[in-house]
């Protein structure tokens, strides 16, 4: 077993890549099919990726999708392949003890100026920072709302989650703000409109911010930044609600442990545990006022 462990560690490189290049390829996409495979190349990227159950051999060179492959064609996990085998594997095959962010030394500027001057990789990170959101959208049934207020989703990517809340909730409006260069998912009308600017400089006024997995892509000085932003646009009865994961003691298994190294190698970024939340919140001009689990809310101080 300890074997296993160190094993399906050290090849994980192998699998993000191996992974990357079948959706790369399309072949979750040609794979809905019972497939022949001549390429040999092709041939045994997939037959490593079913022998852990991502696609099927059901006769020699000859593979479908299994339930694993499926979920690839479901908007955003394709996505999240491709840039964890490509571009993240390249920043993360750079990290060693010594640096913080290895990004900009890779690839020659940081991760968002490098999107910024790539609309395929834009559209393809938001596309995979959307999926979920259903999932992400039940971790708000905690959330107790007035029914009437303006949600304004701070770096809300392209409308997808914010259009969700509003349609569970008809008397809410929302201003999803972002960089000007995101792409937008076809979901702005009336109650939901497009800001573009920089959560640095400014934000629009509302009742509620949200933020969904935005201030663990900073470091502490530039998300207390973010946060004063947000508290110089916010009348003092406004609420703060942060889609987060909260790092927990012990050793049991927590993806955020794995998510913090790739924000460091990223942005220089980091995933937080509750006393780290409550003092970065606090410099920021906030109150904590509930951590649940993915979620923690939050008012003006």
């Amino acid at each position: 077993m300890s074997e296993l462990v160190l094993w399906n560690l050290m090849r994980g490189a192998l699998t993000a890549r191996a992974l990357a290049i079948a959706v790369d390829l399309g072949l979750h996409e040609t794979l809905a099919q019972p497939t022949r495979i001549d390429d040999d190349v092709t041939y045994r990227i997939l037959r490593a990726l079913a022998s852990d159950g991502v696609f099927e051999e059901v006769e020699p060179r000859v593979f479908r999708n299994t339930d694993a492959s499926a979920l690839l064609r479901e908007s955003g996990w394709d996505d999240f392949a491709h840039l964890f085998g490509g571009v993240w594997l390249r920043a993360i095959a750079e990290l060693d003890a010594r640096s913080g962010a290895t990004f900009p030394r890779v690839f020659g500027d940081g991760f968002w100026e490098w999107l910024a001057e790539r609309p395929d990789e834009r559209a393809a990170f938001d596309r995979a920072m959307a999926q979920g959101k259903e999932r992400r959208l039940d971790r708000l049934g905690g959330v107790g709302w007035r029914g009437d207020e303006l949600v304004v989703d701070v770096g809300g990517g392209n409308g997808s989650f914010l259009r969700l809340l509003l349609d569970r909730h008809p008397g809410l409006r929302g201003i999803v703000f972002d960089l000007p260069e995101t792409v937008r998912a076809d979901v702005f009308d009336e109650r939901l409109e497009f800001v573009a600017g920089s959560f640095f400089e400014s934000v629009p006024r509302g009742d509620v911010f949200l933020l969904g997995t935005i201030l663990h892509d900073w470091d502490d000085e530039r998300a207390a930044q973010i946060l004063r932003t947000i508290r110089a646009a916010a009348d003092d009865d406004a609420r703060l609600i942060l889609l987060e994961g909260v790092i927990e003691p012990g050793d049991e298994p927590d993806g955020a442990k794995w998510l913090d190294l790739l924000m460091l190698t990223l942005f220089d970024g980091r995933e937080r545990d509750e006393e780290q939340w409550r003092a970065l919140l606090d410099a920021g001009g906030w109150r904590v006022e509930r951590i649940a689990p993915g979620v923690i809310e939050a008012r003006c101080r």
